[in-house]
């Protein structure tokens, strides 16, 4: 079963370095003085330049063709197109068009529109202090390196400190989690901060739905579940992960919270997030499952890590040229794993959690999977809220000509045997007329 996700690497030897892009607290040594930002934005980093792994510049332009024609029309393409769209999030969204496209795959276009003046409101309304001070904290941790975030006055981290209050009075029942902020961080590098906002907003609410609220439940339902896939795919790591007591609770919490913007070089994070917000939850857990297998696939990585500590290191320490976006998103889409096969684990081990869990039981129905499924449930939702009752309709008719009072036979006084005495006398019948009896004589022998 370990051959699913296949045994042997690909490494090209002269693929470019972006370690420099990564997103985690490791790399605050500051930026150097008039150091140059790659075209990502991050400062001093190796990716000022396409490299060779790179697609040509004449392909990227094809690429944007397309995606202004499917998004120029994007209600017809996702009705009768989607396999396309899906394919070319696979490829990647050129970064032109990141803005145009993530909204329209998340459905925060659609949030935005039903709910004008929404985010004004929540912006400017003063925050709870409890969440402001923890959110204040953070600000100088998300991408410290990048040029957005580098000022604490900068537009970066005040849209950052925006955007995440907002949520907070959005949701106060969930408030703010941690990994919100570097999720809201890369959102807020392409995206203006209302529209990153109801991204975030779906992001939360739509794809991962029991993530950043107080209990988490979700996260400890899908550890679960991607523990039963690492045993049916990857049996072998598994194995070695019981053996040295490193349950998926102690990394997976970090790569599928904060989307693994803090554990990829960052291309390779823009290319995992064009997929996941187009397939939804499932990218996640094959990239899941295809850093496991490079950090531990071969028997020399698992002979190399005898303890947990040097196991958890082997999952945090995967060289960067393994991770490269044209390297490593083929060998995340080429995972044997289906909508169905995820589903059906979902169900199995939902049956299995303990029913004295602490907090809200985890509720995976909530999730929707993927865009076409977000674009569906908008239209239903959409058709439901236009139709409204029928005004009922006045027809003015003429009025029809009075009809004279039918009078009723005046039969007091009279005997039955006189009513059957004037029933027998003769009936003038016209010679036209037909008859449907022989008599009209009423026979009253008894």
């Amino acid at each position: 079963m370990a051959q699913a996700l296949g045994e042997d690497l690909v490494q090209p030897g002269e693929l470019q370095d972006d370690s420099s892009s990564l997103g985690s607290d490791s790399e605050l040594s500051g930026p150097g003085p008039y150091r140059q930002a790659d075209r990502y934005g991050f400062i001093g980093g190796s990716s000022a330049e396409p490299g060779p792994g790179h697609p040509p510049a004449d392909l990227i332009r094809q690429r944007e063709m397309k995606w202004v024609e499917m998004t120029s029309h994007w209600e017809k393409t996702m009705s009768r197109r989607y396999k396309k769209v899906k394919m070319q999030c696979r490829k990647g969204i050129p970064s032109a068009l990141r803005a145009r496209c993530w909204p329209l795959l998340c459905g925060a276009h659609v949030c935005q529109k039903n709910s004008r003046g929404t985010y004004q409101e929540l912006a400017e309304a003063p925050g709870d202090p409890q969440w402001m001070e923890t959110i204040g904290r953070d600000l100088h941790r998300q991408f410290p390196l990048h040029e957005m975030f580098v000022s604490p006055q900068g537009h970066g981290q005040q849209g950052l400190l925006q955007v995440l209050k907002a949520y907070t009075l959005y949701r106060p029942e969930q408030g703010y989690c941690q990994a919100q902020g570097p999720v809201a961080a890369v959102l807020l590098m392409y995206l203006p901060p209302e529209e990153a906002f109801w991204c975030l907003v779906q992001i939360c609410e739509v794809y991962l739905p029991g993530y950043y609220g107080p209990h988490m439940e979700a996260v400890r339902l899908d550890a679960e579940v991607f523990t039963a896939l690492l045993r049916r795919l990857l049996p072998r790591v598994h194995k070695h992960l019981q053996q040295v007591g490193v349950g998926p609770l102690l990394y997976l919490p970090e790569w599928f919270l904060c989307l693994f913007a803090r554990s990829l070089p960052f291309p390779t994070v823009l290319r995992v997030w064009d997929a996941f917000l187009s397939e939804g939850v499932k990218v996640l857990f094959r990239v899941g499952l295809t850093l496991v297998r490079l950090a531990l696939g071969t028997t020399e990585q698992r002979l190399a890590c005898p303890g947990l500590l040097e196991t958890l290191g082997a999952l945090r320490a995967i060289p960067p040229t393994q991770l490269q976006e044209e390297v490593f998103m083929p060998q995340v889409h080429s995972v044997a794993l289906s909508e169905q096969d995820l589903q059906r684990e979902i169900k199995t081990q939902l049956a299995q959690l303990p029913a004295s869990a602490s907090g809200p039981p985890p509720r995976p129905q909530a999730r929707l999977p993927g865009a076409q499924a977000i674009f569906e449930a908008q239209q239903l939702a959409g058709t439901r809220g236009a139709t409204r009752p029928e005004v009922p309709r006045i027809v003015v008719q003429p009025p029809e000509e009075p009809r004279p009072p039918r009078r009723k036979p005046q039969t007091r006084g009279k005997t039955f045997h006189g009513l059957l005495t004037r029933s027998r006398a003769p009936r003038i019948e016209s010679p036209t007329r037909s008859h449907r009896g022989s008599t009209s004589s009423l026979d009253t022998r008894f």
